[in-house]
């Protein structure tokens, strides 16, 4: 509004004007310099001192109770409002002056001072919070964040280790670079071709290959790409879509690795896309015994199992293979239905019989009975064994019931299923109906790891025993490197026909970049300190480098045994999660994800224990 509109008198005078109240040019400038000091001096209050915006709308917008005054107030009212409006002024006064004083004593501080008071107004809103019982704006419980020990480590001061761990940081590198430049925000990378490439594993779920790789590019120090990734997941990881999933692959991968990515960086995307996901997993719960689906439509709901599975059963690596993940889901989320599921899963288990103690790859979730007796520790059957010795070790050692499954099972595996070749080399064999196959796939491998863990609380002072087992397997896992000609293992390797460790097969001759053999070179390194798993790891890094390296990064190989590498063009994701990430650990210090702070998912995804004497978020 122009002054001359709020000031009448100030306007140029009429020629005609005579009248002797008319104000002399002196006064109209002292009388205009009075009102202009006056309207500076309200706007000033309005929009530049505390609780301005209420005095905002007293004077630009009336409030109720002031045009109540104004249109039936009577003389007694006015002075009321002028009294109140003294009270107002004078708190206005009141607040600039504290504010003023707030502001001077805050410039007067260094940064880390200011710093260090925006982070304790922090810690004390979020102590109100867990103390109320406080949830977050997505109704999650307000968790005080600790990261557990161990997340990065030192470099070796071995030279030579030192000087290895790099190469596998690099090799990681240039895998990751290569998935960037190629195929970003795919599933997985075709090296080969040089694009992108995606599973039906994962619907129309993107970026496994980032969401597995999150926490080896975390403990590997590789900090701009774990922020790349991690702005890629916050912005385009969608799970609402309308596709059909592979509940046990989309939750060692993603489940694993959004978790994973939460207890190493404490940033809270990660734990809201793993609840998130998590909760559309559930339906696949839906079947009458609560043993879960394979498959599940993310957006309907409704779940099937494999055509091929033992007339439509449920397998059990796949519903075996929940447990880590579903308790760290109710942990975080503070919904026990995560837990329940899992636990229920044991419950349906232990009311049924086991052929010679042995737990067969399938069961119908519709009648809760067996399906085809197959055994297997490798391919069916494999992390169902490591997941009940792991949710032991993941609960401070009190899950007494997951400890007792683990080494009953792994005693009728000893007794049926482990043999000795002519030749001295240990393996496990898969059951069929009562007869023995002797293969040995390279799923298995992972096996000597396994037992190698779990033998510290072997019962009956069975740990050296376990431990001389968890070698043997090891170095049967080696032989079968060792007798290729590109010194890769073959997917499976057989103990008959005057062949051991060897596939005779020629659908068994390919290697996919897996991390088995490798998986337990790590664990032996961990409990032996025996240099020669280290040098085995080398040899399959020199043989990866030789064989599997291509200009646009890491592919399988169709035949282990051909003179010269025939490449599948696929870069795995588990490759970068897995394989690289197990032999920069066989090359680090002990002190660098330890075992007594963390257990591994099946995808090599770290998950803290849970110490009970400490106040924080370790499971």
């Amino acid at each position: 509004m122009p002054v001359a509109t709020l000031l009448p008198f100030t306007a140029t005078p009429s020629r005609k004007s005579s009248s002797p109240t008319s104000f002399r040019l002196t006064e109209k400038f002292i009388l205009l310099l009075v009102f202009s000091a006056f309207i500076t001096l309200c706007f000033g209050a309005i929009f530049f001192l505390p609780d301005s915006s209420k005095l905002l709308s007293g004077v630009f917008f009336h409030s109720s109770a002031v045009e109540t005054n104004t249109r039936k107030g009577t003389d007694s009212d006015s002075n009321i409002a002028v009294g109140t409006d003294e009270k107002i002024l004078a708190k206005i006064r009141k607040d600039h002056e504290k504010a003023l004083v707030e502001a001077k004593d805050t410039l007067q501080k260094r940064p880390d001072e200011i710093k260090q008071d925006i982070q304790n107004e922090k810690d004390k809103v979020l102590k109100e919070g867990l103390g109320k019982g406080g949830k977050d704006d997505d109704n999650l419980p307000v968790i005080e964040y600790v990261r557990p020990p161990g997340a990065t480590g030192h470099e070796p001061s071995d030279p030579e280790t030192k000087e290895r761990r790099e190469k596998i940081k690099e090799m990681m590198k240039f895998a990751w670079d290569s998935y960037k430049r190629y195929a970003w925000g795919s599933n997985e990378l075709r090296p080969v071709s040089m694009q992108g490439h995606s599973s039906n594993l994962f619907g129309s779920i993107k970026g496994a290959t980032i969401v597995d790789a999150l926490d080896t590019l975390y403990v590997m120090e590789m900090y701009e790409d774990f922020e790349m990734a991690t702005e890629w997941v916050e912005k385009n990881l969608d799970f609402n879509v309308n596709a059909e999933v592979s509940v046990f692959e989309v939750n060692i991968r993603f489940v694993g690795g959004l978790l994973s990515a939460y207890y190493l960086s404490g940033k809270e995307v990660f734990r809201k896309k793993a609840i998130q996901l998590g909760e559309k997993l559930l339906p696949a719960f839906k079947t009458p015994t609560g043993i879960p689906w394979a498959l599940l439509n993310l957006k309907s709901g409704i779940g099937r199992n494999w055509p091929w599975a033992s007339g439509g059963s449920s397998i059990l690596a796949e519903y075996g293979t929940l447990h880590l993940e579903f308790m760290h889901l109710s942990k975080l989320s503070g919904n026990p239905a995560f837990a329940e599921k899992v636990m229920n899963i044991r419950k349906v288990l232990n009311r049924l019989d086991k052929p010679q103690g042995l737990y067969p790859n399938y069961l119908n979730p519709n009648s809760g009975q067996w399906g085809q007796h197959h055994v297997s520790v490798g391919g069916l059957g494999d992390s169902f064994y490591e997941y009940l010795l792991k949710a032991w070790l993941m609960s401070d050692k009190t899950d007494e019931e997951g400890k007792k499954l683990y080494y009953d099972a792994l005693q009728a595996i000893e007794t049926s299923l482990m043999r000795k070749s002519s030749g001295g080399l240990t393996y496990i064999a898969e059951w069929k109906g009562g007869l023995l196959e002797h293969k040995m796939g390279h799923l298995t491998c992972f096996a000597g790891g396994m037992i190698a863990l779990g033998a510290d609380g072997a019962p009956e002072d069975k740990t050296g025993h376990q431990m001389e087992q968890a070698a043997e397997i090891a170095r049967t896992c080696h032989e079968s490197y060792a007798r290729t000609t590109l010194k890769l293992g073959p997917e499976g390797f057989r103990f008959d026909g005057g062949v051991e460790a060897i596939a005779t097969r020629q659908n068994e001759k390919y290697f996919i970049l897996r991390p088995e053999v490798i998986e337990t070179y790590m664990y032996m390194w961990r409990f032996t300190h025996d240099p020669k798993y280290r040098e085995w790891g080398w040899e399959a890094v020199q043989a990866l480098e030789k064989h599997c390296r291509v200009e646009g990064g890491y592919s399988g190989v169709r035949d282990v045994y051909a003179t010269s590498p025939n490449h599948d063009d696929v870069q795995q994701s588990f490759y970068l999660a897995e394989t690289l990430k197990y032999l920069f650990l066989l090359f680090s210090d002990d002190d660098h994800l330890p075992f007594e702070h963390w257990v591994f998912n099946t995808e090599a995804h770290p998950l803290p224990i849970h110490h009970h004497s400490k106040k924080a978020i370790l499971i």
